[in-house]
């Protein structure tokens, strides 16, 4: 069942007002793939635009934050706690992983989801002039606690 669509098919912002607070947690990840040697720039610390991976984690969270004002019927939440996590994963990968918290009466997916992808994007608009090739990937829920639906995991890629 869509819960975001009514009797007649319409859209609408699901009703929370009789759900229970509880505690929410949700990861997502995203994975940003670029040359070796725009990956080695970027951990060397030489990019001319400074600290990549600072930006895109106050990015990240920032779009945490943000995420009723960019995914429609996503409720404003009141988080507790945004996690941005970038490494270097091999020779030509960064590795974003968004945690989201809250005590609240709906899960935090979309703004864990958000946090990555917006970490991405941010990686990709600071090294476009150096590699236009970059592809971001892997954007996905890899766990979600609390509320009705309990805990989820995602099984390994």
């Amino acid at each position: 069942m869509l819960t975001h669509l009514d009797s007649q098919g319409r859209a609408n912002m699901v009703d929370v007002t009789d759900k229970a607070v509880t505690f929410r947690e949700a990861v997502a990840e995203a994975r940003i793939r670029m040359l070796p040697q725009t990956l080695q720039m970027i951990v060397d610390g030489e990019h001319p635009k400074g600290d990549v991976f600072a930006v895109a984690r106050i990015a990240g969270i920032q779009a945490a934050k943000k995420t009723s004002d960019l995914i429609p019927l996503c409720h404003p939440l009141m988080l507790t706690s945004v996690k941005v996590e970038l490494s270097a994963e091999g020779t030509d990968t960064v590795h974003i992983v968004a945690r989201c918290k809250l005590a609240g009466q709906t899960g935090v997916e979309m703004e864990a989801l958000t946090a990555a992808s917006v970490a991405a994007l941010t990686i990709y608009d600071m090294c476009k002039a150096v590699d236009r090739g970059m592809t971001i990937e892997s954007v996905r829920v890899l766990e979600k606690q609390g509320g009705k639906s309990g805990h989820y995991q995602a099984d390994a890629p």
